[in-house]
């Protein structure tokens, strides 16, 4: 296909969208719209299609990079901490939105995951950022601090806390420090753990044979175990 035949299919408006309002690159449109890099690019230059300042490419090149690094070749103990992990945000994680987000109270939970995201995803310490839900009794910089020597990760990384108004405690739960957020913005190691969690239940279900209930039935895939009927 020509030049002037390439820029007849081409629309001036959905290509300054898919540059400018969703974040592609030249190249991710030309793939996109099946036609060559050097096609597009002259089509923005002849209709006056601005493009983004270094800077700008800079930053949107490096949002399209992992800002992780996930371990290969683990040991048996790296294998052991990957599970209790994958375990750890399945019972306390969100697997919604863009960001890693794993909350607790317990120290030690927040430490195993804390080494999880570290020594198994290989993650950029700059990035964490941790979340306080406290009570206004609590003296908070006495929670920071302890969660910061917790953590080990810098106050200056701790976002704008959560102060709940009032010393009442309707759940009565035993929180001296309130509730914490481990969160890492990606959204590429969210459904990374996401399918870590499916894959490692799925193997379980099967190796088990349990059987599953959805919706009041139950999961046509599933092995009923003998003796349980």
């Amino acid at each position: 296909m020509g030049q002037l035949q390439t820029e007849y299919f081409l629309n001036i408006e959905r290509v300054k969208a898919l540059y400018w309002e969703e974040k592609n690159t030249i190249e991710e449109i030309a793939n996109k719209l099946n036609i060559s890099y050097w096609a597009l690019y002259n089509f923005m230059k002849r209709y006056n299609i601005s493009r983004r300042d270094s800077s700008e490419a800079n930053y949107n090149f490096n949002r399209l990079k992992p800002q992780f690094e996930i371990r290969a070749n683990l040991s048996i103990s790296d294998e052991k901490l990957k599970i209790a992990g994958i375990m750890l945000y399945w019972a306390e994680g969100t697997l919604i939105g863009n960001t890693v987000d794993f909350v607790n109270s317990n120290p030690y939970m927040v430490q195993i995951f804390l080494r999880f995201l570290r020594q198994i995803c290989g993650v950029d310490e700059k990035r964490l950022r941790l979340y306080l839900y406290t009570y206004s009794y609590q003296d908070m910089n006495k929670t920071k601090k302890y969660w910061q020597k917790v953590t080990r990760i810098p106050l200056n990384q701790f976002t704008k806390p959560y102060i709940r108004r009032g010393n009442l405690n309707i759940s009565n739960r035993k929180l001296p420090y309130g509730l914490i957020h481990i969160r890492y913005n990606d959204k590429k190691l969210l459904k990374l753990i996401e399918g870590w969690i499916k894959d490692y239940k799925d193997s379980v279900l099967i190796w088990t044979g349990t059987q599953v209930a959805k919706g009041g039935r139950l999961c046509k895939r599933s092995v009923l175990p003998k003796g349980k009927m």
